[in-house]
This record gives structure tokens, sequence and C-alpha cells, in this order.
């Protein structure tokens, strides 16, 4: 795989903002192991949905309270029967595993990546 550079702007245009985890429950009816989220990004944008394979490394529980990075910017998109508002990042694992992509110290929730 190759990469292509790409401008501040490109970079910018995606809103990758910090959110806390306000809800997780296994979503049984995705085709590849996944939770659904709920991911609070603060006032200005507020909660979002998602839905995210990161079972091998996460439970439900352990999720509420995290601090995640999130795009915020994508438009919904329908998975099965939920409506993914937002895409919590992760880093793929030499498994094919997914690892959550978070900050490391507590920012406030709808803090911008740049």
């Amino acid at each position: 795989m190759t990469t292509k550079d790409l401008s501040w702007d490109d970079f910018m245009r995606v809103d990758l903002r910090a959110g806390t985890v306000v809800s997780a429950e296994p979503f049984p009816q995705a085709r590849k192991p996944a939770y659904k989220l709920v991911v609070d990004f603060g006032p200005e944008i507020g909660m979002r949905k998602t839905s995210a394979q990161i079972t091998d490394h996460y439970q439900p529980q352990d999720l509420v309270g995290r601090q995640v990075l999130g795009v915020v910017n994508f438009p919904p998109k329908q998975i099965g029967p939920f409506m993914s508002e937002c895409l919590v990042t992760g880093i793929y694992a030499e498994d094919g595993s997914v690892v959550l992509a978070v900050p490391d110290k507590p920012v406030p929730n709808g803090a911008r990546l740049g």
C-alpha cells in the first residue's frame, strides 16, 4: 500500500474530536463482532452513535467512561438495523484486531485533533 501526499487543508477537513463513551452494548446483528456505542462529543456536537469492531480487546462495561477519538463529519451510515453517526478510530494490530486510538490524558469532550 502506498500513501499519497495531502495538504494541510485536506487533513483539516477530517473533523477528529475527543469524546467519552456513555454507553456500550453488544451488537449481535452486525456481520462481524461489534459493539454499539454512544459517545458524548461535548455541547457543540452532542451525543453520537456508532458501531465499533473492538470486541477482541474490550468489554462493554470497560468502555463506559473512556475517552476515544472519533470522526464526526462523516454522513450517517446504515449498518444493519443501526444508524452510525460517527467513526471511532483505532489501530489494527498484527492479528487484525483493533486497538482504540485514545488521548493519553483527559481532554474536554469535543476537543479537536489538529
